[in-house]
């Protein structure tokens, strides 16, 4: 059983909280230091995303800080030397890499996935590789003990849906909106019926992320799913203070305010 599953086992019913930074920003050592302040806060779950040239999905906060990932010399290869030091010095909260195609098929789908295991990743999400095309991953993550995480949004066919919910370990991330991450001010209330229809298909937890910001949002999807993603606000709560001596400290305290007083 994986940390991820043993971490919503745990919760009891409770919903997680999944806090994303991006590793090396502002570096790597700060990255080392952030995530087991933000899992002492009180994240169930850490997303580390892997700076790249291209984003994706990314928004203008997770844009720049991958930019600032990049300029200080982050790398996939430098990401895991954390992630191994990380583990080594004790930390157990569940390790998940945020990425694309590119990054995991550049050493080989084989050897990302024996990386993952041998310096404590629990999962990945491949923001780009559709289910239907996932088929030599999603063999060598089951190979190597990491799960699977695929992304569902509000424009996902029930075919899709049904891929999703057939192939994905761990959780499932779903997109609470169309376009790219960065904080929101509402809900969609269309991500009700969407959740609705995932559930229908399997019993694997299901997340919700891109625009969840505060403890209201958190709230909100905790009762309709099995956790909440946070990125661009907490991406955002590290820039504003990268340069001074309580930037720690000041991101933790943002974390564990995302926590709803009575969920």
């Amino acid at each position: 059983m994986s940390r991820i599953t043993k971490t919503f086992e745990a919760l009891n019913g409770r919903g997680a909280l999944v806090a994303y930074i991006t590793a090396g920003d502002p570096s790597l050592e700060a990255t080392e230091t952030l995530v087991p302040a933000i899992a002492e806060a009180g994240a169930d779950i850490i997303e580390l995303g892997l700076p790249f040239s291209d984003p994706l999905l990314d928004g203008p906060s997770i844009q720049l800080s991958a930019h600032r990932a990049l300029e200080n010399g982050t790398t996939p290869g430098k990401v895991f030397a954390a992630v191994k030091r990380l583990r080594d010095s004790g930390v157990e909260a569940p390790i998940v890499l945020m990425t694309c195609t590119n990054l995991v098929a550049r050493p080989g789908f084989a050897r990302f996935a024996e990386q993952c295991r041998e310096n404590g990743v629990d999962g990945v999400i491949v923001t780009d590789l559709p289910p239907e095309e996932s088929a030599e991953w999603k063999q060598a993550a089951d190979a190597n003990g990491v799960d699977t995480i695929f992304l569902l949004a509000p424009t996902s066919t029930d075919e899709r849906i049904r891929a999703v919910a057939e192939l994905a370990t761990g959780f499932i991330y779903c997109v609470s909106r169309a376009g790219v991450t960065g904080v929101q001010q509402d809900i969609p209330p269309e991500l009700h019926e969407l959740l609705s229809k995932i559930r229908a298909r399997t019993e694997t937890p299901v997340c919700v992320g891109f625009g969840i910001s505060n403890a209201e949002h958190v709230r909100t999807v905790w009762q309709w799913a099995d956790g909440a993603v946070v990125g661009s606000a907490i991406v955002n709560a590290v820039a504003e203070n990268s340069d001074g001596p309580d930037m720690v400290q000041h991101a933790a305290a943002f974390v564990r305010g995302l926590k709803p007083t009575a969920a």
